[in-house]
């Protein structure tokens, strides 16, 4: 990104803080309607790696996600179909953030694996019919603050020359930003896979990014005066939100120790085959039809909460230790587990049947 289209590091950088946190309030509520709701996963990576493909920002990156999941809330729509859908969220999202030659061609979408796999063939009036209903949907707004909107600014105060890790001063600050970094690119793109992070507020989200990528580095505090000063969050704001993230980075970790056989470092987990291939595009295979019912928003909420419960004792456990820069449990990184394991092989696909009754 060119220096001057990094607004957190210019002179109206609390304005445009403001602003956004303004923007946030206004979102649309989220209610986890959609009866494709347990494809919501498979899709979310698809537009991840789509996005890698392609080289789009983190902003552009996370809103084609936030339009596909607004869009699945308000209707119902056949497996494939979500295919054209989710490619018109990534082409509005691209065109929103990006600049035009970043912009995917229709002839590249074309050419993706998965399009001849499934016999689609997009068209510019198909697409534009499509862009029409989603803009139409989102009521012509596609300004929509994401986690990923949030996450520069608050990485500028994500380390302070005071801080400890396991008790000692830091060795060397760059390279503390450098891992830190990291890591919240990591929990910012856990945030995207599951659903359940759309009940928190993106900024919200962005900074549970950063003080959970502090616990897992052992840098004390794990929430800095700082960046308390900045979003006005509190730890209480912020534990349930991290807790979900901590589930899910433990869970990578077992993953990785799974497949290494040994324990795993951060060092190793960075590598680059760790990472989505963008090879992994032509073979992707449509996700079987979930059968299984819609989850409301507070049913959503609940099991979220009874997660963030049974994790509580654990992280209650080892949160002294932690705030106090002692020795406790290793954390690695791993990165986000690859979609082919997840997927199963298409047996049909649901008639679209229009808006979902509220």
């Amino acid at each position: 990104m060119e220096m001057e289209e990094q607004w957190w590091r210019g002179q109206l950088a609390a304005d445009i803080h403001q602003s956004l946190r303004i923007k946030e309030l206004k979102l649309p509520v989220y209610k986890a309607l959609s009866p494709q709701i347990a494809l919501r996963r498979y899709f979310a990576d698809l537009l991840a790696i789509l996005s890698n493909r392609y080289q789009l920002c983190p902003t552009a990156r996370h809103l084609a996600v936030y339009l596909l999941d607004l869009f699945m809330d308000h209707y119902d729509v056949a497996v494939k179909q979500l295919y054209v859908i989710a490619l018109s969220c990534l082409l509005l999202a691209s065109k929103f953030e990006e600049k035009e030659d970043r912009v995917p061609k229709l002839d590249q979408l074309n050419s993706l694996g998965f399009m001849s796999s499934l016999h689609l063939v997009l068209n510019r009036q198909d697409l534009l019919q499509m862009e029409l209903l989603l803009l139409e949907t989102f009521s012509w707004n596609l300004c929509l603050p994401t986690a990923a909107h949030f996450i520069d600014y608050y990485l500028s105060v994500s380390v302070h020359e005071n801080d400890l890790h396991n008790g000692w001063p830091l060795a060397s600050i760059a390279k503390t930003k450098a891992f830190l970094e990291k890591y919240t690119h990591y929990f910012l793109e856990v945030s995207l896979q599951d659903h359940s992070f759309l009940t928190f507020r993106p900024s919200m989200v962005a900074a549970a990014c950063i003080t959970a990528s502090r616990i897992c580095l052992h840098i004390s505090p794990s929430l800095t005066s700082q960046l308390h000063l900045l979003t006005g969050y509190t730890w209480e704001h912020l534990t349930p939100c991290i807790e979900l993230m901590l589930i899910a980075h433990d869970n990578d970790v077992k993953e990785a120790n799974k497949t290494k056989g040994h324990q795993s470092s951060p060092q190793l987990l960075f590598q680059p085959q760790y990472q989505h291939s963008t090879s992994q595009l032509v073979q992707f295979h449509p996700p079987t039809q979930p059968q299984t019912p819609v989850q409301p928003q507070a049913q959503t909420q609940t099991q979220a909460h009874t997660q963030t419960q049974a994790y509580r004792s654990h992280l209650q456990g080892r949160r002294p230790t932690i705030l106090s820069g002692s020795s406790s449990r290793g954390y690695t990184i791993q990165a986000c587990p690859g979609l082919q394991s997840s997927l199963q092989p298409t047996v049909r696909a649901l008639p679209v049947q229009g808006p979902i009754a509220r």
